[in-house]
């Protein structure tokens, strides 16, 4: 089965918990300030700490029969950023074949995304590319997943509008499946102040084949039921194409959590609870966790989706 079909026939899909967070803090492994976690593939003690991580997120779909999907931790790994880490193109494919050896070893549905992310920091939409700009830019790191043979393009914490269209042409171009997930405050809106209704309605207008749905991710369950429920974004636009979260722990702003010295967190049943709230406003078919989550939150979601 390919991922488009598997998102498509299947009622309720899971998503990896945070990694990058429990690299930190679990692990005490340093990560790169350009390239974040992308490296870590060459490193022996941290593919070990990598593999863990993955592996449980693996083992909890598989015990609850439920398909499973995980993004490479490249969000940071653009033209950009691996150039002036000292790296190649290669990078690209060794983190998908990283995560391809472990799906070999699935026993339920598995599908690796390859992860993108804004140029600038998408917490304070800094560097937000026009959309001709952003259709260059990403382009490079779609061809490059299409040429290692992901399942799927994922465009994590999108900030901005522009970026986020320009971005969905460029992986529009691979022929590959698509997702756009979305930073989105509590006020309804993406940073740069565009609600969820028109992003989604720009970013379909743009594109001949369409993202697969849309998400949001590093945003606390509470926090998108309460921007859902804005007039603005009571649509069946929405109500159509908006159909995921991967989810962090804390209410607090983006600012707030990018600036937070300390692991922000809640315990995983009243997390998985809260997450479960989303299913009464709209139809949310992807569960993942982000920032604060580990495998005891991706156990209880697993519990109540399966």
């Amino acid at each position: 089965m390919d991922f488009e079909k598997c998102y498509t026939e299947s009622p309720a899909i899971l998503m990896e918990g945070a990694v990058a967070e429990r690299i930190k803090h679990e692990f005490a492994i340093k990560i790169s300030d350009k390239i974040a976690l992308a490296d870590l593939v060459y490193k022996k003690s941290s593919t070990h700490a990598l593999t863990e991580i993955y592996t449980q997120y693996l083992h909890i779909a598989e015990k609850h029969q439920l398909p499973l999907i995980v993004t490479t931790p490249t969000r940071r790994a653009n033209r950009i950023h691996v150039a002036e880490s000292g790296y190649d193109e290669k990078i690209i494919y060794e983190n998908v074949a990283f995560l391809k050896k472990i799906q070999k070893s699935a026993k339920t549905e598995m599908f690796t995304g390859g992860l993108m992310g804004c140029k600038g920091d998408a917490y304070k939409a800094t560097e937000i590319l026009s959309v001709k700009e952003a259709y260059n830019f990403h382009k490079w790191q779609a061809d490059l997943f299409r040429q290692a043979d992901a399942d799927f393009l994922f465009a994590g914490i999108m900030p901005a509008l522009t970026e986020a269209v320009g971005m969905a042409q460029a992986m529009e171009s691979t022929d590959m499946p698509y997702i756009i997930s979305f930073m989105i405050r509590k006020n309804g809106k993406l940073i740069d102040g565009t609600t969820i209704n028109d992003a989604i309605k720009e970013i379909d207008s743009a594109t001949c084949r369409k993202p697969i749905c849309y998400m949001a991710n590093c945003v606390h369950p509470l926090v998108l039921r309460e921007a859902l429920l804005y007039t603005f974004n009571q649509t069946e636009l929405v109500k159509q194409r908006f159909h995921g979260i991967q989810a962090n722990t804390s209410v607090l702003s983006p600012e707030e959590l990018d600036n937070s010295k300390e692991l922000v967190t809640s315990g995983s049943m009243e997390w998985a609870n809260d997450m479960m709230k989303l299913s009464g406003i709209i139809n949310i078919k992807i569960y993942g966790g982000c920032c604060g989550t580990d495998n005891s939150h991706i156990e209880e979601i697993a519990k109540r989706i399966s």
